[in-house]
């Protein structure tokens, strides 16, 4: 299925003048699991400390008028003996994209967050002739700073001072899910933010962390600073390697990482109809399978190119108790429960299978009831 998700996004993407690339990352939790294969180390859902799991890699591909398609995904582990490191899983998710998007390459900017904040991860993107608008976490890295004396070159500062030569370039009106200064609550709600940015070119190779890395190169790129008029949250730091000197070029950049917030609904689905904690017996393969066809269900609710001739689709309808209608198109709850009654059967089997390894049958009873399958 994710070729099959590949390949529809190639063909709805293929007419667009620009396309943007969300690279997310998320995370299978499996806190009370104890004896499933290749468990790793992520978040906890608090945010404090780590539990066991496993952890997906999706990028979503967006074109003008709300074409959308999804370029990637894949689940792994860092405990597993096929993956080699996070970074290697990275390296190859931008290495699919790029091949994908190859036609592209010149219109195509990765929308990347603070995860992503890394000069290995950019020198691939790069080295891809295409562009990138990335959130930014560590502030204290050094690079090197324009100055403004002519003829005097670059010096080297730490980024985070580069705020000082920040100038006001645009002022954007847009309407955000955002807390206003004495609400209570967030709400979407028109607000204003004002763009700030500055010069600041970076070195980089390609292949930093290979045994052939390519040669030192510097980049001019801009930090862009959008900050929330009467909002109490901290503003949005970016970076990206277009010239953003002007409103016209600060607004786009703003609104480009924007588009990570207006398709959250869709990278939403899947993780919360999934139930990372649900199952604790199904191998790596059953849990591939299961995301897999959690994505084909957002890819029909967030039209990402999967219609309801896809037999995955009036299949999950079908376990749900319901059937295709061609005047009503199976929706969000009738999807969720169709993914969530063939998990059951997976976690069944798995449950059947194991008991069966460790007592060698089933209790007869049990046994005829499943007939001669058991």
């Amino acid at each position: 299925m994710r070729e099959q998700l590949r390949a529809r996004a190639e063909e709805r993407l293929a007419d667009q003048a620009e396309i943007g690339a969300i690279v997310d990352p998320s995370e299978l939790r499996k806190p009370d699991a104890k004896e499933m294969p290749d468990l790793m180390k992520v978040r906890a859902l608090d945010g404090e400390g780590t539990v066991p799991g496993y952890r997906t890699l999706n990028v979503l591909g967006i074109g003008a008028g709300g074409v959308r398609g999804l370029l990637y995904h894949r689940l792994f582990s860092s405990a597993s003996d096929a993956v080699l490191s996070e970074s290697c899983e990275i390296q190859d998710a931008l290495a699919t994209v790029g091949a994908a998007l190859e036609a592209k390459r010149g219109s195509v900017t990765y929308l990347l967050d603070s995860q992503f904040a890394d000069v290995a991860v950019w020198g691939t993107i790069w080295g891809q002739a295409t562009h990138l608008v990335c959130r930014l976490k560590h502030t204290e890295r050094r690079g090197e700073m324009a100055d403004m004396r002519p003829g005097e070159g670059y010096a080297p500062v730490v980024i985070a001072q580069a705020r000082e030569n920040l100038r006001n370039v645009a002022r954007v009106r847009t309407e955000m899910l955002v807390r206003k200064v004495g609400q209570r609550y967030a709400k979407r709600q028109p607000t204003t933010a004002i763009i700030r940015t500055c010069p600041l070119p970076v070195c980089y190779h390609a292949g930093v962390r290979t045994s052939e890395p390519g040669p030192v190169q510097t980049k001019r790129v801009w930090r862009v600073e959008g900050c929330l008029e009467n909002v109490a949250a901290d503003p949005w730091l970016l970076l990206t390697d277009g010239t953003v000197e002007e409103e016209a070029a600060a607004v786009q950049v703003f609104r480009m990482y924007r588009e990570r917030w207006a398709v959250e609904d869709c990278f939403k689905f899947t993780k919360d109809v999934l139930g990372g904690e649900d199952v604790h017996l199904l191998d790596c393969d059953g849990i591939r399978t299961r995301v897999a066809l959690g994505w084909g269900a957002a890819g029909f609710l967030y039209e990402l190119g999967v219609t309801r001739e896809w037999p995955e689709i009036s299949w999950l309808a079908r376990l749900a108790g319901g059937e295709l209608r061609p005047d009503r198109p199976p929706g969000k709850t009738l999807l969720a429960r169709g993914l969530q009654r063939l998990l059951e059967h997976g976690a069944t089997s798995a449950i059947l299978a194991d008991a069966i390894k460790r007592h060698g049958a089933l209790p007869p009873r049990i046994a005829a009831f499943l007939g001669s399958g058991w």
